[in-house]
């Protein structure tokens, strides 16, 4: 990523209220105006016998954003994320300069360039190569940089063939390709992405993350609007949540998505997420030992979290009680897909921990995984106490659960997914010459 410098983007306060309900329509024919001309008596008396005329009608309006402070710094590429309705789109409007805020102020460094909505600023009769020309110039190009960039955009965009085509006849693919490359190769020092990515196949999707990094690494300052959170996680270095209009987390992208995920249809965050209290069973499995107290999930750095990228450490804490007056006794754990297929399963008689101390009556667990081998999902965890490999002395089932997004765990440019299973191989190829 680039190297972060002064603040480009401050918004302060910044606030956006529509009205909402009933529309007029703005145009109406000769003959619809004489007509209401005609009524207009009718419609007062009608007014005053009710008493309608004497109640003042305030219009009905909605805060999209509400009281926003925000700093963004060159070379940051910020990611935003929230449910549909959250305030997200309007905020890239505003900052934008499409929508003009109803309260506060926002202060930009530099030219911006935006992406928001799939082909704005297309005709749909003119050609694509004449739509370059024109989409460059909306979004703030001269004609000699739209010139230089010219070839860079067809290649990227791979609509050659159709260059000299009626965008009209364009497929909803071949439309943001084209509007991607546009925006994506326009000399701003600020690019505003709101869900571009939603459209397109695998292929170009992959090429638009390549084109974003590359714009990042170039000191450009990027904001990001999107609902794959393996984007987000892949390209964002902060990310802020956006949620009733305003920003309820600010921070490190892997927490925010963590927070996002775990929110329930309110809004609010649930306590204890990845800490899972399992000690107040009523109905422990037989025979009836309440064994297993607590679950709980950290990363690599201790911190409590329940999304993880593919490749990157964690760590199970389990908590137990009187484990050690079972004979042969161990703790397994087992994971499961969201569809209840097995994933995987380990226990401490396949690889016993080490401990300095003697074994005590209150101990903790720790199982520890350099890389977390599993695919994008979202993972449940069981948990275990046996005599050996012969019979449970406590089991908790669905004891807790954690989600994984992508991330380009090879090195290859391209974040990995679900498709090849539900665990990536740690493999090497090689070429031998006979």
């Amino acid at each position: 990523m680039g190297e972060m410098g002064d603040v480009v983007i401050r918004a302060e306060g910044l606030g956006k209220r529509y009205r909402i309900g009933r529309h007029e329509a703005p145009y109406k024919t000769l003959r619809e105006s004489l007509s209401g001309l005609a009524m207009a008596p009718v419609r007062q008396l009608r007014a005053v016998v009710s008493g309608d005329a004497f109640r003042r009608r305030e219009p009905e309006t909605i805060w999209a954003l509400r009281e926003v402070d925000l700093e963004v710094r060159r070379g940051e590429v910020l990611g935003i994320v929230g449910r549909n309705g959250a305030g997200k789109s309007t905020l890239l409007k505003v900052l934008a300069r499409i929508t003009e805020p109803t309260t506060g102020r926002v202060e930009l460094q530099g030219r911006v360039g935006s992406l928001l909505e799939v082909g704005t600023g297309f005709h749909p009769e003119l050609t694509g190569r004449e739509n370059i020309y024109l989409n460059g110039a909306i979004l703030g190009m001269r004609k000699a940089e739209i010139d230089r960039r010219f070839d860079e955009i067809v290649d990227f965009a791979e609509i050659e063939r159709f260059l000299d085509t009626p965008v009209k006849r364009y497929s909803s693919g071949m439309y943001v390709r084209l509007a991607f490359a546009v925006a994506a190769h326009m000399e701003s020092e600020i690019l505003l992405i709101d869900e571009v990515l939603a459209v397109g196949d695998t292929g170009f999707q992959k090429k638009c993350l390549g084109k974003m990094g590359d714009v990042a690494r170039e000191g450009r300052t990027v904001l990001l609007v999107s609902h794959n959170m393996a984007t987000v996680a892949n390209l964002c270095n902060r990310c802020i949540l956006v949620h009733g209009g305003g920003v309820v987390i600010d921070g490190n992208t892997n927490t925010v998505i963590d927070h996002y995920v775990t929110r329930d249809d309110e809004g609010d965050s649930p306590t204890g997420k990845a800490s899972f209290d399992l000690g107040d069973r009523k109905n422990p499995c037989p025979p009836h030992k309440l064994i297993i107290r607590r679950l709980k999930l950290r990363d690599g750095r201790g911190e409590l979290r329940t999304t993880f990228s593919m490749g990157e450490e964690i760590v199970f804490e389990i908590d137990v009680e009187r484990l050690n007056d079972v004979a042969d006794g161990w703790l397994g754990v087992l994971f499961r897909s969201h569809t209840g297929q097995l994933v995987a399963g380990i226990n401490t008689g396949m690889r016993p921990p080490y401990s300095p101390e003697p074994r005590m009556a209150q101990e903790v667990f720790e199982l520890r995984i350099p890389a977390l081998p599993f695919t994008p999902g979202t993972y449940t965890i069981s948990v275990s106490a046996t005599r050996g490999l012969q019979s449970r002395v406590d089991y908790v089932d669905l004891a807790g659960r954690f989600s994984v997004v992508a991330a380009d765990v090879y090195g290859s440019g391209y974040p990995m997914t679900s498709d090849i299973g539900p665990v990536f191989l740690d493999g090497r190829w090689e070429i031998n010459r006979r």
